[in-house]
């Protein structure tokens, strides 16, 4: 007779997912610059490193906030007791504002209506208890984060279906998609109660349009569901188009508690793991206008608070506007550049990327690198390209994708310097495996290999599944 529970001994989690066992492999074989320079370069974690001298500057300028001290006197005791779980009133001030300041002021939010929670990872879970059943569903357009699978599925019983978007029309979501997804769901005998986004997108790198917004708002509208927009890169759009937060749409569509049901079935999940770079500070929050959900997610973010001293901390750091605006403004400008160093460098190796204007990472098309246009091929170009390139990258399967060959590829979590190596890497694979002559510095793209196809370096792809449980960023 097993002793433990159904969960605990079920494979339920997800954590198979070629994008985990990536992780693991880069975990045994980490790239160092000096003690490790041929090991495995992690392009699997969306994490923004690229502004981290501005937020050292800022504590170094700040000892009050970063010593835990009130006009030099030490706050220590009042940090380290009970806090109620509601959130300390200054911190959800500045977070609000925050939001409001990264989508242009064009909209505001109501503290009250702000729940904080461990991270995006817990505020999606707490929506999800909030939102609906065990066995009910949520539709998601593909390609969507793999950690999906086990934030919106593993402990609430909640369903995924997805909502499939092809690259001819740039991944966007059609009324065709919505339909056949919603036909899925009743073949599967699955009541739908949403629609969950992220925008921008991850793993695409793109924002989604206003003609996207106002179809999905009108979908929603007719089916009486909800609508949860995961805008966690909000403050990583880096070029045009703009972002459009779905709060915007509510304001311009005239949504109010007096009027529209929608007013209370559309919730925002935010974080400050990406657009600060701070996911080990696990700052996550819930905005909803709906009281019933605030006041549930609230009692439920007991299991996840976040402590005390990290809202003190940012509290004083998210209320410094000169800060913030400076932050902003350079992380776009950073966040830019590097996108265009990869996308440039991967051009030069006969490789393209979707065109993306927000995020941490590209959505590189590897299609014609592919011996078949099979999901078995893409998974034989990734083992490649872990095992013999040595880059961690995660395969567009991994992330529901349809179409075989899409690879995510971060960017904003390593130097300059690494970089250009991972590029080089790519270069010299793509020169050595496939028949891709230069010409003007640049591989010409084929979708023949090479008729002398070298023989592969001699490994095994034998993926551990040991106890280690990789919690990778998104």
């Amino acid at each position: 007779m097993c002793m433990l529970s159904t969960k605990a001994t079920c494979n339920s989690h997800g954590q198979d997912s070629s994008y985990f066992l990536g992780w693991q492999e880069y975990e045994k074989n980490p790239f160092h610059e000096v003690s490790n320079p041929n090991g495995i370069i992690q392009m699997g974690l969306a994490e923004n490193q690229l502004c981290f001298d501005i937020l050292k500057s800022w504590l170094a300028k700040n000892p009050d906030a970063a010593g835990f001290q009130r006009n030099g006197e030490s706050i220590f005791g009042e940090l380290a007791l009970f806090q109620d779980y509601h959130g300390i009133p200054e911190f959800k001030k500045a977070l609000a504002e925050f939001m409001s300041e990264i989508r242009g002021n064009k909209v505001s939010f109501d503290p009250n209506h702000l729940v904080l929670t461990a991270g995006a990872t817990s505020a999606n879970e707490t929506l999800m208890f909030c939102l609906a059943e065990p066995g009910e569903a949520f539709l998601l357009p593909t390609p969507y984060y793999p950690g999906f699978d086990r934030d919106l599925k593993w402990r609430t019983g909640v369903e995924i279906v997805p909502i499939h978007c092809t690259s001819s029309n740039g991944f966007q979501i059609t009324e065709t998609a919505l339909e056949e997804a919603c036909q899925e769901a009743q073949k599967r005998n699955l009541r739908v109660k949403g629609v969950l986004v992220t925008n921008p997108s991850n793993p695409l790198g793109t924002t989604m349009t206003r003609n996207e917004l106002n179809m999905l708002f009108s979908f929603v509208e007719d089916q009486g569901i909800h609508l949860v927009s995961d805008e966690i890169y909000s403050g990583t759009a880096f070029s045009t188009p703009s972002f459009v937060s779905v709060m915007e749409i509510l304001k311009e569509r005239k949504c109010d508690d007096n009027g529209s049901e929608l007013w209370n079935r559309v919730h925002v999940v935010y974080s400050l793991s990406k657009d600060l770079g701070l996911p080990g500070f696990r700052v996550g929050a819930i905005y909803s206008n709906d009281d019933r959900v605030v006041s549930a997610a609230t009692k439920m973010s007991s299991f996840g608070l976040v402590s005390s001293q990290t809202q003190y901390l940012l509290a004083a750091m998210l209320s410094d506007k000169k800060l913030t605006k400076n932050y902003i403004s350079e992380n776009h400008k950073r966040l830019r550049q590097r996108q265009k160093k990869l996308v440039s460098g991967l051009q030069k190796a006969g490789i393209s990327c979707l065109k993306g204007n927000a995020g941490l990472f590209c959505w590189v098309d590897m299609r014609h690198l592919l011996r078949s246009n099979t999901f078995e091929a893409e998974m034989e170009l990734w083992r490649k390209i872990v095992y013999e390139v040595r880059l961690n990258i995660s395969p567009g399967s991994s992330c529901h994708c349809t179409e075989p060959g899409w690879f995510r590829v971060c960017f904003a979590n390593m130097s300059e310097d690494t970089l250009d190596l991972a590029v080089q890497r790519m270069k010299a694979f793509v020169t050595e495996y496939y028949n891709v002559p230069e010409v003007n510095g640049h591989q010409q793209t084929s979708r023949l290999y090479h008729s002398r196809r070298r023989s592969l370096t001699k490994w095994v792809f034998r993926l551990s599944f040991d106890d280690r449980s990789p919690i990778p960023g998104r």
